[in-house]
């Protein structure tokens, strides 16, 4: 018996919400393998996220566990940047032969960390070619590639991780321990306001980020860590979804702009001047290897060409009840977030800040508070590493075979659909001012359920 869009959202997630969070649904990990054969993998795209995280990083911490059998850029001289700075003997190749390479390395995995319009690109083609993929988020910026994700994986049989890190900081782990213990009841709604300041959130306008074409606006880039997190702390899947945004500080909100910073007649009057030539890394990765390509890393903020939306809000309703009120502003004097969740029986308020003008804390500030009850307080400070220590604890429970996951922090591809269809959404109900049904923008296979994927 066929069921249609909506009901398959509303019932065949209702069957396993709960379960991946007790750890009673074992999500997709690349550590299942044979003992003793290390895992071949392939890196496409070789930025900073690229050959740091997933590239120079991934075989100093894991050399037991993983071969890096091959490199894959548009640009052939960061390609050769990133062979040494990754120090790794692995072959590069050329985006345009990228299936030469899978043929020839023939990889286990295939890790994209290409700008976020082309995920969807070689992840499928990796798929079709035989391999799993790992993939940074976003990990589809429109529609279109969403659908053809799925019909590929569950075509070819091929498993996808979405690398949400933000599902592995320490205050994230709190959140949902606080969640899933019941302490709250049901949840009703939900909020989540991101602040990123004039440092962090100008270096999204410089970059490609900037333009929608590229990134799928922040709501996709920058917003799906957030989304993500809120479906898994929820156990929830998004129903419907209505936005608004707007490019209100950066672009074309400026009397002045050039093309890039280096380039710029006005570096002694605009505040957002950045010398890209104090980093070496920078240097050597991107203004070396820029004429391959055209693509300057330092590009200005005011380019009337960006269509990035730097203020937005979202509302979402969930398959639970629950509803959402999100806020991202990306020109703020300091950076943070307030998370709160309101249940039956009280609310939890979250608080982290970071790069503000008073007391430099760190970490972050817990507060729950019961219905005609007492409230207290405590402090997670963050773990230590990137992203708070949450990029090593993601890989971790990728690579290590002793590394469990009773919270069901590794995610799939349902998971790095259902965070980008809400940015997806969200941008077309910006654009055309109306509610848009989560269930109306794709057709979702028929019985693709958790079961499925894991």
């Amino acid at each position: 018996m066929e069921i249609n869009r909506r009901e398959f959202i509303d019932k065949g997630t209702k069957l396993t919400l709960g379960l991946s969070a007790l750890g009673l649904i074992s999500n997709s990990s690349f550590a299942a393998r044979e003992p003793g054969k290390k895992l071949k993998i392939a890196l496409v795209g070789t930025g900073s996220r690229g050959t740091s995280t997933w590239g120079k990083d991934l075989l100093i911490q894991y050399p037991d566990q993983l071969d890096m059998v091959a490199l894959c850029d548009i640009n052939p001289k960061r390609l050769d940047f990133a062979k040494k700075y990754i120090v790794t003997t692995a072959p590069v190749y050329l985006a345009r032969d990228f299936n030469r390479m899978v043929e020839e390395t023939k990889p286990d995995a295939v890790i994209i960390t290409t700008t976020d319009c082309f995920h969807a690109e070689y992840a499928i083609r990796a798929m079709e070619l035989g391999c799993d993929v790992i993939c940074e988020k976003p990990l589809v910026t429109e529609a279109w590639q969403a659908q053809k994700m799925l019909d590929t994986e569950k075509r070819t049989g091929r498993k996808i991780i979405t690398t949400f890190n933000a599902r592995h900081s320490a205050s994230a782990e709190e959140i949902k321990k606080v969640l899933v213990s019941g302490t709250l009841g049901k949840i009703i709604s939900a909020e989540f306001m991101e602040f990123l300041d004039i440092d962090h959130g100008a270096s999204y306008f410089r970059r490609w980020h900037g333009k929608s074409r590229f990134s799928g606006t922040l709501l996709c880039h920058k917003a799906s860590h957030h989304f993500d997190q809120i479906n898994w702390f929820l156990d929830a899947e998004p129903l419907e979804v209505s936005a608004f945004g707007d490019v209100s500080f950066y672009g074309k909100n400026n009397a002045f702009r050039g093309k890039n910073c280096r380039n710029c007649s006005f570096t002694e009057k605009c505040d957002f001047y950045w010398d890209i030539s104090d980093s070496k890394l920078m240097t050597e990765m991107y203004v070396a290897c820029e004429k391959e390509d055209g693509y300057l890393r330092d590009g200005c903020v005011w380019d009337n060409e960006i269509d990035t939306f730097d203020t937005m809000t979202v509302e979402v309703r969930y398959n639970t009840g629950a509803i959402l009120s999100y806020s991202l502003n990306a020109f703020l004097p300091y950076e943070g977030q307030r998370i709160a969740f309101n249940g039956q029986k009280g609310r939890l308020d979250v608080r982290r800040f970071q790069r503000q003008p008073w007391d430099p804390g760190h970490g972050s500030d817990f507060r729950l508070t019961h219905n005609f009850k007492d409230t207290k307080t405590w402090h997670v400070d963050p773990s230590v590493g990137t992203h708070g220590g949450a990029d090593k604890k993601l890989k971790d429970m990728l690579f290590l075979q002793e590394e469990k996951d009773p919270l069901g922090k590794i995610a799939d591809s349902r998971a790095g659909i259902f965070s980008s269809l809400i940015g997806i959404a969200a941008r077309q109900s910006i654009e055309t001012g109306k509610k848009v049904n989560i269930a109306d923008v794709i057709d979702f296979p028929v019985g693709w359920t958790f079961a499925d994927n894991h």
